[in-house]
């Protein structure tokens, strides 16, 4: 209901992008062949102020087999821009010493009571920037999917240390809110 509430408020163009709106949470699994297999635990906000773009903010913790949280391992903010047809650009920050454009299409599979209950959106980046004392860092592909019960899952394959594009991270995470 809450959710329900804020979009009544968001901007036309922002409409297909809605499912995204919200507090997730979830665990993860990340892998790369320069690093060690890890669990990770994160929570995901998306939201919107009223302009025509979301706000991203993420972050995340590694855990150990019993699922604590070891440490942060992981925080981005980004935000997200549409464009005509579907398509949308992001900009993702990280402390990590790099920021990322990206450009994609959203496409919507389902609706149902006028709410979309099935959707993705998948892109792919068009610029990656760094400062000299961060890792080594190319590029990168990323795919968020509402699924049909209602979870957001998404991936994140990855081309850096000199290995090619390959998946990194993946995670499935539960509405909070």
């Amino acid at each position: 209901p809450v959710v329900q509430e804020r979009l009544m408020d968001l901007p036309e163009q922002l409409l297909p992008l809605s499912w995204m709106i919200g507090q997730w949470v979830g665990v993860g699994t990340g892998q790369y062949p320069t690093i060690q297999d890890f669990r990770f635990g994160q929570e995901l906000s998306i939201s919107c102020d009223g302009r025509p773009f979301l706000a991203l903010h993420s972050r995340s913790w590694l855990l150990d087999d019993e699922g604590n949280r070891v440490r942060p391992t992981a925080t981005e903010t980004a935000y997200f821009r549409p464009r005509p047809d579907n398509e949308f650009e992001a900009l993702f920050a990280h402390p990590a010493g790099y920021s990322e454009v990206w450009h994609g299409k959203v496409t919507v599979q389902a609706i149902e009571n006028a709410r979309i209950t099935r959707a993705s959106l998948e892109m792919t980046t068009d610029s990656v920037m760094r400062t000299a004392s961060a890792k080594e860092y190319v590029g990168g592909h990323r795919l968020y999917g509402l699924v049909p019960d209602g979870d957001l899952a998404w991936t994140f394959d990855m081309a850096a240390m000199s290995e090619p594009l390959q998946n990194h991270l993946a995670a499935k995470l539960t509405r909070v809110d």
